[in-house]
């Protein structure tokens, strides 16, 4: 049967989401209009194997008209230093400024603090003699004899990648175009720093240049594989802001993808959070490695500087706060007899005790000894667990405690739990926001779990579980814009809102053709124009809407942020940016059918409930109809997770299946 044919067999376009974890891959589909989902333990030595078990699994014989794919690769090569051997080529003694940085410490308090390792060894450093002046004059040349030594470098450095970096490139990018062509013949991946990031500061766009050409290899070789033997017409990456790009410019720029899964899961949050009215709430993502928690206050945070693996990295991301807990955390004693949970984990292989293959005590491990997870329903019954397995893994960690293994099991819950508050009090707290003015989205597929407890430590009293949580970042991966920002340093003191716009017109051609190649017409393409201002002298900036009164908001965004506005100070106009957005779908989630009377339970699971060991209930998720109410200790069981309600919890299902949990209601 032809592709042509398998795709028109349904009524309406076959589209696919993608999450690829530590532990677990997510696909969720929508077929015929009907959403479909499916989950599998990730292949970490081949991600895409997982990737295409998955989409097979679901398709069938079919073919998509798009996948977007939210990719951990370029993530891991990151984390993991398992990334290309990059050559750099920036200015002549200029060569170490990717090793010097700058004075920023992380830890303040530290009395050794350290940085991590340049992702450029020093003898693949290779300085130039050209020079780029502030405004674009180029005071020397590149002559013909430094472009000859260039290319006899470049071939013969073994590099896999190539950096370009030049000093003040945003404002005239003529050398770093012709290094670039230079360089092009060799058949390496390529990383410009003009092309990924026109702005200035020159060490944030080194490194962002850098860690781009050290994850570039493996992200190529990856999307090549996906796209050669994925069953799909489109193939499209998340990327860290929560839009998703073509397949094409995720190779050229994958440093755009870093956090590429958390931001699905935040905007899979933002899509269902639609069906629930709440627009106010701590995500809290709590998945198989990790656990990723993002506020969202009517819209998500978006920032322009991240440290992925303590490497700065200046490109749009969703403002997202990531701790070593999930559920393969590994729990240990350490040398002074203190319970540690994390950050190491275990992965997808050999993964937690109970699931076959590993031996050391994880969070998944005590959550079943503790009666949070029914053996014979993970997965919805298509993965078996070994209970035997995580009772000896605990009961050893009990031992090195001196407790009891029921003890040992929730001490592992406590502290897990402890981890992940503290990331959350990082996000409100710290930044002066009361959490218990949020509602907490619990999702991932070991959130629905640690919800209740976390909740009842940050004194928030309101939780919500949506439909599927264990698919929420491929969920959010369906139901991504296209789109990418633009940005350009333009330096302009006292600009008139009419210089702004004509220095604003060469972002805007670009956008609209990029977004046209990608099959956008312009009538469909979303544009937000932005400025990053400042007072004249001041090192920061400060990033308001460009519209008319865009001079009055900076005033009024300083004083927000600061406490004072200098009205008569002269302003500056730093940098201009071009975020364009184009929503090609948006799912929308079906009401589902009134319960009638109250839910009978599966059965019953000898659970630790404050303390002690008791029997409560185990309830099908997908037999619990709109305005069925019941109240904790109780758990729910679906496919992608198991929900613990704890004691003092009232839990109430919604017109579309997600359940609502309000502490103390009655």
């Amino acid at each position: 049967m032809s592709a042509r044919r398998r795709t028109a067999q349904y009524r309406t376009p076959l589209l696919i989401g993608v999450d690829t974890g530590g532990t677990f891959t997510d696909v969720a589909a929508v077929i015929d209009g009907e959403l479909r989902v499916h989950k599998l333990l990730s292949t970490p030595h081949d991600p895409a194997a997982a990737v295409l078990e998955g989409v097979r699994a679901l398709l069938g014989e079919h073919i998509a008209q798009t996948l977007t794919y939210s990719s951990t690769v370029a993530t891991n090569a990151l984390l993991e230093r398992r990334g290309a051997r990059v050559a750099l080529f920036t200015n002549a003694r200029f060569e170490d400024l990717i090793e010097i940085g700058r004075q920023n410490r992380a830890d303040i308090y530290a009395l050794a603090p350290a940085r991590p390792q340049p992702l450029v060894e020093r003898a693949m450093r290779f300085g130039i003699a050209e020079r780029t002046l502030f405004d674009g004059r180029i005071a020397t040349e590149l002559s013909a004899a430094e472009q000859r030594r260039i290319a006899t470098i470049a071939a013969a450095s073994r590099a896999q990648s190539f950096a370009v970096c030049l000093l003040h490139s945003y404002a005239n990018p003529h050398s770093e175009e012709r290094i670039a062509q230079i360089l092009a013949p060799l058949g390496r991946p390529l990383s410009v720093s003009h092309r990924i990031l026109p702005e200035y500061r020159e060490f944030e766009r080194l490194s962002t240049t850098v860690v781009n050409a050290y994850v570039a290899p493996l992200m190529v070789d990856h999307l090549e594989r996906l796209q050669g033997e994925l069953p799909a017409h489109r193939l499209r990456v998340m990327q860290s802001d929560g839009n998703a790009i073509g397949a094409e410019l995720a190779r050229l720029e994958p440093v755009r993808t870093i956090l590429s899964g958390p931001a699905a899961g935040v905007v899979g949050a933002a899509s269902l959070a639609r069906a629930f009215g709440v627009d106010r709430f701590i995500t809290f993502d709590m998945g198989g490695t990790s656990t990723d928690v993002s506020l969202f206050d009517r819209r998500a945070n978006i920032r322009s500087l991240s440290y992925p693996a303590g490497y700065p990295v200046r490109t749009p991301v969703i403002d997202i706060h990531t701790v070593g807990a999930g559920g393969g955390s590994l729990a240990r004693v350490d040398e002074g007899g203190l319970l540690k949970v994390g950050p190491q984990s275990a992965g997808a292989d050999p993964g937690p005790a109970c699931y076959g293959r590993g031996e050391q005590p994880t969070v998944t491990d005590a959550d079943l000894v503790a009666g949070r997870l029914v053996a014979a329903n993970f997965l919805g019954g298509r993965m078996g667990l070994f209970p035997e397995r995580a009772q000896r893994a605990i009961g050893q960690l009990g031992r090195a405690m001196k407790c009891a293994m029921d003890d040992a099991a929730m001490g592992v819950v406590r502290v897990v739990n402890a981890n992940m508050a503290r990331a959350v009090r990082l996000i409100t707290v710290e930044r002066g926001l009361d959490p218990r003015q949020f509602a907490l989205l619990a999702f991932g597929g070991a959130g629905p779990m640690h919800a209740c407890e976390l909740a009842a430590e940050l004194g928030v009293r309101r939780v919500i579980l949506p439909c599927n949580p264990g698919l929420a970042c491929a969920y959010g991966a369906l139901n991504a814009a296209l789109g990418r920002e633009y940005s350009l340093t333009v330096r302009r003191v006292a600009p008139s809102y009419a210089e702004a716009g004509r220095l604003m017109r060469p972002l805007l051609k670009r956008a609209q053709d990029e977004m046209a190649a990608q099959g956008v017409a312009r009538a469909r393409l979303e544009l937000e124009l932005w400025a990053d201002l400042r007072y004249a002298g001041q090192s920061f900036e400060l990033k308001v809407p460009l519209t008319a009164r865009f001079i009055d908001d900076f005033h009024r965004a300083h004083e927000r942020t600061f406490g004072y506005a200098a009205r008569d100070a002269a302003v500056e106009l730093v940098n201009l940016r071009v975020a364009g957005r184009a929503h090609e779908y948006a799912h929308r989630p079906r009401r589902i059918a009134r319960a009638v009377g109250s839910p009978a339970p599966l059965g019953r699971i000898s659970a630790i409930v404050d303390g002690r060991r008791r029997p409560i209930p185990i309830y099908q998720r997908e037999r619990l109809g709109a305005g069925a109410r019941l109240r904790g200790p109780l758990l729910v069981v679906e496919l992608s997770a198991t929900a613990y309600v704890a004691p003092g919890y009232t839990m109430r299902v919604d017109d579309f299946g997600n359940i609502h949990l309000e502490a103390g209601a009655a």
